[in-house]
């Protein structure tokens, strides 16, 4: 089992950054990807961006594209999310997760491990 713990949500204004972080632990050698989700209310959860474990390879979705950088540190088994130019529409609970299977996946079935989530809140 691999055990997921997010951490650096809060409120902040439009405009403003924040940096998330997902620290893994239990059997962190059998992950391959990480990614983050995130899920408005009356929303169904959405990918935000992925990174393989090993390359550092990262995808993101569209609408986060060019503001949000995820980036892992291997040492300390931990994945992060820096946030700038925050809008409102980027308010929600923002998900850690971990696949032991290769490929970065978009897909919220393809993950096996789940953070409890840490809420984010851009007020406008």
């Amino acid at each position: 089992q691999v055990q997921l713990v997010e951490s650096g949500g809060g409120l902040v204004l439009a405009g403003g950054s924040l940096r998330l972080s997902c620290a893994a632990s239990g059997r962190t050698f059998s992950i391959y990807t990480m990614a983050w989700f995130r899920q408005a209310p009356g929303k169904e959860r959405e990918f935000v961006a992925g990174i393989r474990w090993s390359s550092g390879t990262t995808i993101y979705s569209d609408s986060v594209k060019g503001r949000f950088t995820i980036s892992r540190d291997n040492g300390k088994n931990t994945v992060y999310l820096q946030m700038n130019s925050l809008k409102p529409e980027d308010t929600g609970v923002y998900y850690c997760a971990a696949r032991d299977g290769l490929g970065l996946s978009k897909s919220i079935t393809a993950y096996d491990f789940w953070g409890q989530g840490t809420q984010v809140t851009v007020s406008s």
